[in-house]
């Protein structure tokens, strides 16, 4: 049987997102239980292996005394309804009965397949930065980063600063949108200065804007990348990410409205299900200012308390940062041409790009976005892997235009006993696609 456990507000993610609605649903006079998969708070943005920042500190620390009670090691696989989580955490099954939900479920790395993107050696620009967080040793390594967004920049800082030998960052935004963008960050002093830190940091490693990379080659894991520039690299690690998207999974299974870039939200932050409210990058990819502005939002919100105005007002300031942010590292159509006909699109199920191609050309172009998906699915097992299309989904809707297929639980592999054990009261558990 099921652990039970019941509070006013659960709230669905330990990042900066979930940290802030925890502390203002606690703090508002609400029972809040905070639930992460991770063992220690703090999502990717602070989840750190030594000490982390200041902020992340000074944050935990009020979350401490906020009452808040926390459930770390606990994966959410089901949500029945808007009142009602499904868990796993320690191996056992763990049933969370709410009244309100926030769901701050952050965002993962968007991979686009290219000749060699499988080689060992190949990883995510964020992959990267939490690997050395999680103290792995790059100290000696020759690394190229490559992809776009900020973040490449901040990896590459780290692993700099970790001892690695970062031989250039290649960035697929043009060099105009890229400086305009930087001037932009006046507008946000803090944001400045730590763009301006990382350039320190990163003086006399070679940058190059408008550039991306074209191939990876070695025997057996990667030796080198080709840039479309013609450049020829030599390296020990490709880190390489093309900016994150987030993680709508939760979201959907619960019927929230949403786009492939974010919840649909009131003013107050609450989705189209009434009773589940979002935070953090389920609002827009933004990072840690808009993730703690918009968790006070929704903290407040879901425990019924006044939001105030000035809330709303930064909300806003970082929206319209978040937009910048966008189109500034939007990618370029000339991504869509990286992979080869014999290229692995589907690491999982090991499908290739002409697989899929012959699928989606045999389809009506009329067709809706999720029938092109579904239909892709079908044929090819694209998405049906064990991370159930998290890493090719979002390359799927990128170069094929083929929405995500219907989620369903549970949203992770699980042992078949949890699954058992998941029922409550001699019944319910995971329920039938006809059921839900």
């Amino acid at each position: 049987m099921a652990e039970r456990i019941a509070a006013d507000v659960a709230v669905v993610g330990g990042g900066p997102a979930g940290i802030s609605a925890a502390v203002h649903a606690a703090e508002a006079g609400r029972s809040v239980v905070l639930l992460d998969p991770s063992p220690r708070l703090g999502g990717q943005i602070w989840r750190h292996h030594g000490r982390p920042p200041a902020v992340a500190l000074q944050w935990r620390e009020r979350l401490a005394g906020s009452g808040a009670r926390l459930l770390l090691d606990t994966t959410v696989i089901d949500a029945p309804d808007a009142g009602r989580l499904l868990a796993e955490r320690h191996g056992r099954a763990v049933s969370v009965h709410c009244e309100r939900l926030v769901l701050a479920t952050g965002a993962r790395e968007l991979f686009l397949p290219f000749s060699g993107w499988t080689l060992p050696g190949v990883i995510g620009a964020g992959a990267a930065q939490a690997l050395r967080e999680s103290g792995a040793r790059f100290r000696g390594r020759r690394v190229v980063v490559a992809g776009s967004g900020p973040l490449l920049v901040a990896a590459a800082a780290g692993l700099r600063r970790a001892g690695a030998r970062v031989v250039a960052l290649v960035e697929q935004a043009p060099a105009a949108r890229v400086a305009a963008f930087g001037v932009s960050l006046a507008r946000h002093p803090g944001k400045l200065a730590e763009a301006i830190g990382y350039a320190v940091r990163l003086r006399g490693v070679l940058v190059r804007t408008g550039v991306w990379v074209r191939e990876a080659e070695g025997d057996g894991r990667v030796e080198r990348v080709v840039t479309s520039d013609g450049r020829r690299l030599e390296c020990d690690v490709l880190a390489c990410g093309f900016g994150l998207v987030p993680n709508l999974e939760l979201a959907r299974m619960l019927g929230c409205e949403a786009t492939a870039e974010r919840v649909v939200t009131d003013d107050a932050l609450q989705t189209s299900v009434p009773r589940v409210f979002v935070a953090g990058e389920l609002c827009g990819i933004g990072g840690a200012g808009q993730a703690l502005v918009s968790g006070a939002i929704a903290g407040l919100a879901a425990a019924g308390a006044r939001v105030p105005g000035a809330l709303r007002r930064r909300l806003a300031r970082e929206r319209a940062f978040a937009a910048r942010l966008s189109r500034a590292f939007a990618l370029r159509d000339e991504l869509r041409t990286l992979a080869r006909p014999e290229t692995i699109v589907c690491r999982c199920e090991d499908v290739t790009l002409a697989r899929i191609g012959d699928v989606t050309a045999s389809s009506e172009q009329a067709a809706a976005r999720r029938d092109r998906g579904r239909q892709v699915k079908l044929h090819t097992r694209a998405g049906m892997g064990a991370c159930q299309g998290r890493v090719c989904g979002p390359a799927l809707s990128f170069l094929f235009d083929c929405a995500a297929d219907t989620i369903r639980p549970p949203l992770v592999p699980v042992p078949l006993a949890l699954l058992a054990e998941s029922g409550e009261d001699g019944g319910g558990g995971l329920e039938s696609e006809e059921e839900r």
